[in-house]
């Protein structure tokens, strides 16, 4: 993301690629594994958000009982974000381009087993081995493009594409969700991803540079690996289930402390081991270390707008699914414009640093005033305003991102990258935990207390907004404090 000051991108790694890099790829070539990242990326973040529209539909054929339903979405999650640090590091070993083409198959075949699925297990199943392969390809997408693009103007550009995908992705598929569900059935849901998936792992074979990495020997840390997966799998199950148990209750207080032993455990471990999974060197950066903590806060806060919003005009305004895609339309649209038509320059022009604080600005002011949506709202005159605010989302993750890589060695670009995805899957997940508890709690005491259930909900809701305004103003100091101008030097050593 973004830097202070005179006009900056991040530069090419300044440290000797890796063994296995070949020459430069030509323009062409460029474009086109952007082209195949970005679906690939695209294909990704919409199978997050998709299913959630289709959940009625998925319980009513299948016969899920609630409980069980929320292992639909809880079963990628668990190993989507456990699977990011880990599916990183390999890719540096291994090679990055094995280890996305590989990812994208395993998620392109998960989804086809998805489609097809008869029974609530099947169907779970499939949801986590699409997990593993989000987890694959999305740890080291990002690395890809950082050792393609070199040039600073056409890095800036990449980066604008690439994080355009995770910006508006979700609401897309809001969208799309509702609209495949409505129109043919929840099973396409996830038959939609087979000619993508299919189309971006033959693109990609020719197309994406052959890397053959490092090699396991430069960093095969076995107890590492399990320690960190171990970890983050608790930490994500631990998190996901608050809303069911509670903060303070014995299940969440007993596992979240063994997530933190595990995870401290893989702390200490890469501080003694010979050839560490995760070389603790890479957060000497103060970029790489600060673009990770106002990430993890920002994706926490924007909860409350792709989630809450979408609830808000559900359950408040009474909108259909599709009806509610199409509401949240005009903020991906701005998301994407300033994304792809605007970032790039800006960054050039003012620092990156400076365009992530202006970003920022904009969503604290978009999250304070839907604290004051009403109960009885005209979505014209209300809510459609508020989503061109929506543009701090479009210049601040492109930035965020640019200052995150900065300061990524190219022996480390898979490694880094599957750190920044992984702070946005603990973020998110954090949020919806913290967010809709708060809000669940003050429209059940608002409802015992005799509030319309309306009211009630719309009260929940602003709650969830403040909370997240607040988390935007603790990132915003944290970039303040902590993020500088990306400088052609700025490379963990």
């Amino acid at each position: 993301m973004s830097a202070l000051g005179t006009p900056s991108a991040p530069s090419a790694p300044s440290t000797p690629l890796a063994p296995a890099a070949q020459a430069a790829p030509s323009a062409r070539s460029r474009q086109l594994a952007l082209a195949v990242i970005a679906s690939s990326m695209l294909m990704i973040i919409l199978d997050g958000s998709i299913v959630t529209v289709a959940m009625p539909a998925i319980q009513d054929d299948l016969g899920f009982t609630p409980a069980g339903l929320s292992w639909v979405v809880n079963a990628y999650l668990i190993s989507f974000g456990a699977l990011l640090l880990l599916a990183g590091r390999l890719g540096d070993l291994i090679g990055r381009k094995r280890m996305f083409v590989a990812g994208t198959a395993v998620f392109t075949g998960a989804s086809l087993l998805a489609g097809v699925a008869t029974s609530p297990a099947t169907l779970i199943a499939a949801r986590f081995l699409q997990g593993v392969g989000s987890a694959m390809a999305s740890a080291v997408g990002l690395g890809i493009l950082i050792t393609m693009f070199t040039d600073p103007r056409e890095r800036a550009k990449a980066i604008a594409v690439f994080s355009f995908t995770g910006s508006a992705g979700a609401s897309i598929g809001q969208v799309l969700g509702g609209v495949l569900t409505d129109t043919l059935s929840w099973h396409w849901i996830f038959m939609i991803n087979l000619p993508i998936g299919i189309a971006a792992v033959l693109i990609a074979v020719p197309v994406l540079p052959t890397d053959r990495g490092l090699g396991l020997a430069a960093g095969a840390d076995l107890t590492g690996a399990l320690l960190a997966t171990a970890g983050l799998v608790l930490t994500i199950y631990t998190v996901i289930k608050v809303e069911d148990h509670g903060w303070l209750s014995a299940p969440t207080v007993g596992l979240g402390a063994v997530a933190v032993a595990l995870l401290g455990a893989f702390v200490v471990r890469q501080t003694k081991a010979r050839t560490p999974l995760m070389p603790l060197r890479i957060f000497r950066s103060r970029n790489v270390t600060g673009a990770n903590v106002v990430q993890l806060l920002m994706l926490a806060a924007l909860f409350s707008f792709q989630i809450m919003v979408a609830l808000y005009l559900q359950n408040v305004l009474g909108y259909d699914a599709a009806e509610t895609g199409i509401a949240m339309l005009p903020a991906a649209v701005v998301i994407g414009a300033v994304s792809l038509g605007v970032s790039a320059r800006v960054n050039a022009r003012f620092g990156e640093r400076n365009v992530l604080l202006a970003g920022l600005l904009l969503l604290i002011a978009l999250l304070a005033l839907l604290t004051r949506v009403p109960v009885h709202a005209n979505y014209v005159t209300d809510v459609l305003p508020l989503m061109l605010l929506a543009a701090g989302f479009g210049l601040a993750l492109p930035a965020l991102t640019t200052l995150g890589m900065s300061g990524a060695k190219e022996t480390d670009a898979g490694l880094v990258s599957g750190v920044f995805n992984t702070t946005q899957q603990i973020g998110m997940a954090v949020g919806i935990a913290v967010l809709s508890t708060l809000a669940a709690s003050r429209t059940k005491g608002l409802l015992t207390a005799g509030d319309s259930r309306r009211e009630a909900l719309t009260s929940g809701y602003h709650l969830a907004f403040t909370v997240g305004a607040g988390l935007l103003v603790a990132a915003f100091v944290v970039a303040v404090a902590v993020l500088r101008k990306t400088e052609r030097k700025d490379v963990a050593s």
